[in-house]
């Protein structure tokens, strides 16, 4: 008994917290244009003095950071306006356990169907994974001169393009899940996968550059195998789910146990 009444709260909470991210996703998106916007502002002021003349090329990375995923997200929106009514891909790759397929109309008035329970946490880590990587990005980035070092530049270029790549990845798959698109669950297995393998390349490819100081080399290794096993605990945590959850299945693939 007692524990009926904390499930049936618990998925009360889900739900009105699944509806204030859909009611309230322009809001969200404009403070996120505030914060990340005097978060930069911040960084470039605790520049050394040199760097307070600074250039268009020396801001651009730190521009992009902040509009960049919002842009993203603004897309996603326009593409997943109708997600929910999208086909079903023709190749099943969650083949765990035994299901039956079930037409959209009933999919959409099953009891499980939407992004509420557990779902909901998925959905709050992809979203918090933006303004993490972000923050990640700019403290270990400064603002750079364009005489700067070519290991400083490399290093610059690698972890700029990587955290524009994966704020907009995991942005989009956010949008996606809200939105109920069918791709949803393969689409965040491919990010989890880019995600580790470019870490792996930046890596290399930074260490591989002459004149990288063996402090920076340290830290770059930490930060990127931290990037690494956030990624793999995640995996971990949610694989399951995303293949043997029912509701998983009745929302994004349209189908019930069997």
């Amino acid at each position: 008994m007692i524990y009926r009444k904390l499930q049936r709260r618990m998925h009360a909470r889900s739900v009105a917290m699944l509806s204030s991210m859909e009611s309230g996703l322009d809001r969200l998106l404009l403070a996120w244009l505030l914060i990340a916007g005097l978060a930069s502002a911040a960084r470039f002021a605790a520049a050394p003095p040199p760097l307070h003349n600074i250039g268009i090329g020396t801001a651009l990375p730190f521009i992009l950071v902040v509009v960049v995923p919002l842009a993203s997200m603004v897309l996603a929106l326009r593409w997943f306006a109708d997600a929910d009514r999208q086909p079903q891909p023709t190749t099943r790759f969650a083949v765990a356990g035994r299901w039956r397929g079930i037409s959209p109309g009933e999919a959409r008035g099953h009891a499980l169907y939407g992004a509420s329970g557990v779902m909901v946490s998925l959905l709050v880590g992809m979203l918090l994974n933006v303004p993490i990587r972000a923050a990640e990005y700019l403290a270990a980035m400064p603002p750079i001169p364009s005489d700067a070092p070519q290991w400083l530049s490399t290093l610059q270029v690698a972890m700029t393009l990587d955290v524009l790549l994966f704020t907009s990845l995991y942005g989009i798959a956010f949008v996606a899940a809200l939105k109920r698109l069918p791709l949803f669950p393969r689409m965040l297995v491919a990010i989890w996968i880019c995600d580790v393998g470019v870490q792996l390349v930046i890596g290399k490819a930074v260490a591989g550059t002459s004149g990288l100081p063996v402090a920076v080399a340290s830290a770059l290794h930490e930060l990127l195998a931290g990037n690494v096993g956030k990624v793999l605990i995640s995996a971990s945590l949610w694989l399951p789910y995303l293949f043997l959850s029912t509701r998983v299945n009745v929302t994004y693939r349209h189908r019930v146990p069997a």
